[in-house]
């Protein structure tokens, strides 16, 4: 039974005031910044700490080692790297801080880093060891192999969310980041419009 309650918790979109949406650790991790294109965004990687608990609540670690000051550079420059390479190959509704080259320049150094060790436990699991840097390059590789791939990387369609998300749905149409987040308010606007237009046309 816990089996199936981690599995649950696992899915849920958010963990720890964290937005897990994308389908995995490296297209989730420009979700911590919040309303980028609005004047005034959201920084959840504030400090070191925050870095400590996004590893985790990503599922990449129980217990993080520690962060420093550096960590959270690395990971925020990581971050918007891995979002000016979102939009600049994938479309987007928000113009990108920096250039396809900047910004795969970011995404190969920190991935060249030495990464987090993997080891087998005993029920199975893969452990990850390693200062924060390791976990920190462990995401870029992701990217890496996310973005040489060719995995169907969309953005979510609603007009006030920046979120990338990897499109597994069957018919690979997915328009929304959450159905119960951006997807439901898209249909209740879209309700609302054709109520609104179907009693002006009475």
């Amino acid at each position: 039974m816990r089996h199936d309650d981690h599995h649950h918790a696992a899915l849920a979109e958010e963990r720890d005031g964290f937005r897990f949406r994308g389908g995995c650790p490296a297209i989730d991790l420009p979700a911590t910044l919040q309303a980028r294109l609005k004047p005034a965004p959201r920084e959840l990687l504030a400090t070191p700490e925050d870095v400590r608990r996004w590893m985790v609540a990503a599922g990449l670690t129980d217990a993080a080692p520690p962060a420093d000051e550096e960590d959270l550079a690395l990971a925020r420059r990581l971050r918007e790297a891995i979002y000016d390479l979102a939009v600049h190959r994938h479309g987007g509704s928000g113009p990108p801080g920096g250039s396809l080259d900047s910004a795969l320049d970011v995404l190969n150094q920190v991935a060249a880093l030495p990464a987090a060790t993997p080891a087998l436990s005993q029920v199975g699991g893969v452990r990850l060891s390693g200062p924060m840097t390791a976990f920190i390059a462990t995401v870029a590789r992701h990217a890496v192999h996310l973005f040489g791939g060719g995995a169907p990387i969309r953005q979510c369609q609603s007009p006030t969310c920046t979120l990338f998300f990897v499109d597994t749905s069957r018919a690979g149409d997915r328009r929304w980041c959450s159905m119960k987040g951006c997807g439901t308010k898209a249909k209740v606007a879209e309700f609302r419009r054709r109520k609104r237009e179907g009693s002006s046309a009475v």
